[in-house]
């Protein structure tokens, strides 16, 4: 009588790649708890954080999202005293977003938080590894047909 095994598994590499995905996104969660802010919102203040102020359609393309979900973020964030809309300078029809001291303060934290929840989870691989999944997820995040950013 045949033995009954389960089939192999398609795609081990995609299956190992998700479950990592999975533990990183539990610990990123951890590390945002502090501050009771979500992934997306933690994403544009580090946004705000990096580029200074922009408008909305620039941080929507940032986070790339669209423009609606762009106004969401700002507006919980604004809520919390976080982020502040004010007029462009340049043109008075146009309205900026910038990060208010709050918002730097609670951006540099997180940053610093996530770098460390980085080092403790990669910190296992030496220098090399850490290369070679550098330029692995690298070439993997490039749109086939894209440039490969050197």
């Amino acid at each position: 009588m045949p033995s009954e095994r389960a089939p192999a598994d398609p795609d081990p590499l995609a299956d190992l790649f998700w479950s990592v995905a999975g533990r990183l996104r539990v610990l990123g969660r951890a590390t945002l708890a502090p501050w009771d802010i979500s992934p997306s919102h933690a994403r544009a203040l580090g946004v705000l954080l990096r580029q200074g102020d922009l408008r909305l359609s620039e941080l929507s393309d940032h986070l790339h999202i669209a423009p609606r979900s762009a106004t969401e973020v700002v507006d919980a964030l604004q809520e919390r005293g976080l982020a502040e809309r004010h007029p462009d300078p340049h043109d008075r029809r146009a309205t900026l977003v910038g990060l208010t001291a709050a918002g730097r303060e609670a951006g540099e934290s997180i940053r610093a938080a996530r770098a460390a929840e980085a080092q403790a989870f990669f910190g296992v691989l030496d220098d090399d590894d850490r290369a070679a999944l550098t330029r692995i997820l690298t070439h993997l995040q490039t749109p086939p047909g894209s440039p490969t950013p050197s």
